[in-house]
C-alpha cells in the first residue's frame, strides 16, 4: 500500500570508474518514510550500462607475474586493451556484433581482440575507438533530449538554456 507521500528534485554527479562523469536528474519521492529515485529510463539504463562496466567477471583475466614479478608484455598488453574496448562497450550499451558493424570490422575479429587472444594493428584499434566515439556522442545526446522532455514536461526548461516567461525580452518598435 502506498501511503502519502512527498516529492522533490536532485541533481546527481556520479563518476566511473574510468573518471568519467555523469550528471543525472533525479526526482525523489518520499512514500512511507522510505526515499525513491524516480529517472528518465535513458538514465536508468546508462547507469545499469556503467555498473555493468565495473563488473569483471566478463573480462579477460590479466596474466600474472613470473617468479621476479615481471609481466608477459604481449599477453598483459592484449589483456588490457581487451578490458578498456570490453568496458566502452558495455557502458555505450552495444553488442560485439553493432560495434563490429560501426567500426566496420568482422565480428569473430572484434571477439577475438576482446577474448585478448589477437593482437589488432593500430588501423583496427583506431576503427574500434571512433565508433565507440561516435555511440558515446549519440548518447549523450539522447541523454540530452531526455533532459529537456522531462523538463518540458515539469514546465520548465533546462538551466542555461534560454529565458523563461519571457524574462529580458525586448519590444520591437
Amino acid at each position: 500500500m502506498i501511503g502519502e507521500g512527498s516529492t522533490g528534485g536532485i541533481g546527481n554527479v556520479l563518476t566511473t570508474s574510468e573518471g568519467r562523469t555523469v550528471r543525472t536528474e533525479v526526482q525523489t519521492l518520499t512514500v512511507g518514510g522510505k526515499q525513491f529515485a524516480i529517472l528518465p529510463w535513458s538514465e536508468y539504463e546508462q547507469l545499469r550500462a556503467l555498473a555493468r562496466a565495473g563488473d569483471d567477471r566478463d573480462l579477460p583475466a590479466l596474466p600474472e607475474p613470473d617468479a621476479q614479478g615481471n609481466y608477459p608484455a604481449v599477453p598483459y598488453a592484449r589483456a588490457s586493451l581487451a578490458r578498456k574496448i570490453v568496458r566502452r562497450r558495455w557502458a555505450a550499451g552495444l553488442s560485439q556484433a553493432e560495434l563490429a558493424r560501426r567500426a566496420g570490422i568482422r565480428p569473430e575479429t572484434l571477439n577475438r581482440i576482446e577474448r585478448a587472444t589477437r593482437t589488432p594493428g593500430v588501423a583496427t584499434v583506431e576503427k574500434i575507438v571512433r565508433a565507440l566515439e561516435r555511440a558515446e556522442r549519440e548518447a549523450a545526446e539522447v541523454h540530452r533530449a531526455a533532459e529537456q522532455e522531462l523538463a518540458a514536461r515539469a514546465g520548465g526548461r533546462p538551466k542555461g538554456r534560454g529565458r523563461i516567461g519571457g524574462a529580458g525580452k525586448r519590444k520591437r518598435k
